[in-house]
């Protein structure tokens, strides 16, 4: 039987993501000290069902094994675990919630080498988790964006839906028919950095992050103005000041379509068969290319996303760190993956058994593109592994808002956010 244990809001006092070397404790949140007993770090444990899913399955596979969840909060997900590992007290399995601190952790001597972990062949989402050569994590679950559409909407306004080979250009074009042919969105697009960024940083020629230079970010943004401009979807002002929801704009057909990543695929289906959404017909779509060297079902389409994962506190030792490395390759399993997929968690590690059961939900989409969309793509790293992530995306943001309020142009923005990078961020 597992019990979740919820942080000690005590320990937020000490929480900084500066981290201290660890002092030697054993890792047991539990308290137990028992080789036998795992605990694992998760955050909202009512709605976030895969960690009660993992650690169950792996009970089962191994008997006398106890896996106790520890429930932080999402929202100071880091900085209470961080506070819990300086106090020595944090907990055995380290879920690695966003890429973009795995350095902070490594740097902080928090986790162990797991080079030693078996792995299944092309899992995705592996090389986010190693730095110098020495794995930290592995994945078990990797979501990638892709584009969902509403095809009622679609035939109303008399347009084809995407087939696959469409550019970005297709895209702001299907828009701009269904927004002249029917009283709704072409399309909605969050309020996210990611919505816009991710796209560039992934699919833009040259583009790397980590450079300092982002002048590939312009044509990306010239189009959302102009789409805003002519509306073809919510601006991004109304989008904030009405916090409107990608759930509620997509749900209730108030957009025609939708770039977000794969784990709303659970959540559509599961606000339809609740009310919560409107009925009608759905698909997902490869997300639109930079151009059309990677569109087509024939090619392997360009999209970004970050993996989730697991990694093991540096202060175990022995058995229970043995055990600890265990949990990681049977979170990483296809076992444990057509487990996730059933619950409409993209695992990071993909098959057919995989997909099929991703897809076996009542209220799935059962077309091939869905399926291809869902299944194959080339997924780049939102947040490059490297300690210069955070900051630089924090100054990114900064511009993200800048450029879509209409406070600053989109060349003045990009030149603002360089100088920063430049000024504020340490280089390699």
């Amino acid at each position: 039987m597992n019990t979740r244990i919820i942080a000690s809001a005590a320990a937020l006092a000490a929480g900084t993501l500066v981290l201290a070397s660890c002092g030697g404790s054993g890792g047991d949140a539990d308290g137990s000290g028992d080789a036998t007993t795992l605990s694992v770090a998760g955050w909202s444990v009512a709605t976030t069902p895969e960690f009660q899913l993992l650690a169950d399955g792996f009970e089962a596979q191994n008997e006398g094994v106890t896996v106790n969840i520890v429930d932080y909060d999402p929202s100071e997900y880091n900085t209470l675990l961080t506070a819990d590992l300086a106090a020595g007290s944090g907990p055995d399995i380290i879920t690695q919630k966003e890429v973009k601190f795995v350095t902070t952790f490594q740097e902080g001597g928090q986790l162990a080498d797991v080079s030693d972990v078996s792995l299944p062949a092309g899992i995705g989402g592996a090389e986010s988790y190693v730095v110098d050569g020495v794995t930290y994590a592995t994945p078990y679950r990797q979501d990638a964006w892709v584009l969902f559409y509403n095809a009622d909407l679609f035939d109303e306004a008399g347009v084809d839906t995407p087939d696959g080979t469409w550019t970005w250009d297709d895209y702001e074009e299907a828009a701009r028919q269904i927004a002249d042919n029917t009283d709704v969105n072409g399309t909605y697009q969050h309020s996210w950095q990611s919505v816009l960024q991710g796209f560039a940083n992934a699919q833009s020629p040259g583009a790397d992050l980590l450079s300092g230079e982002y002048g590939y970010f312009a044509p990306f943004y010239e189009r959302v103005l102009r789409m805003q401009d002519d509306g073809l979807q919510e601006s991004y002002n109304t989008v904030t000041a009405n916090q409107l929801t990608y759930q509620g704009e997509f749900g209730r057909q108030r957009a025609a379509m939708l770039p977000m990543g794969t784990w709303f695929v659970a959540t559509l289906i599961s606000q339809q068969a609740a009310g919560e959404a409107d009925d009608f017909t759905w698909g997902i779509a490869p997300i639109p290319q930079f151009d059309a060297s990677t569109t087509g079902m024939d090619n392997t389409p360009v999209t970004f996303g970050d993996p989730t994962g697991f990694a093991v506190n540096a202060a175990l030792e022995g058995e229970k760190a043995e055990l600890a490395k265990k949990f990681l390759a049977y979170a990483a399993s296809e076992e444990a993956a057509v487990a996730l997929a059933e619950i409409g968690i993209m695992p990071a590690a993909l098959s057919d058994a995989v997909v099929d059961a991703y897809f076996g939900s009542e209220g799935a989409p059962t077309d091939e593109l869905s399926a291809f969309a869902v299944q194959t793509h080339d997924t780049k790293p939102e947040n490059p592994t490297s300690n210069r992530t955070t900051a630089i995306q924090n100054i990114l943001n900064d511009m993200h808002s800048a450029i879509l309020s209409g406070s600053t142009d989109v060349d003045s923005a990009i030149a603002e956010a360089e100088q920063r990078v430049a000024n504020e961020v340490a280089a390699d």
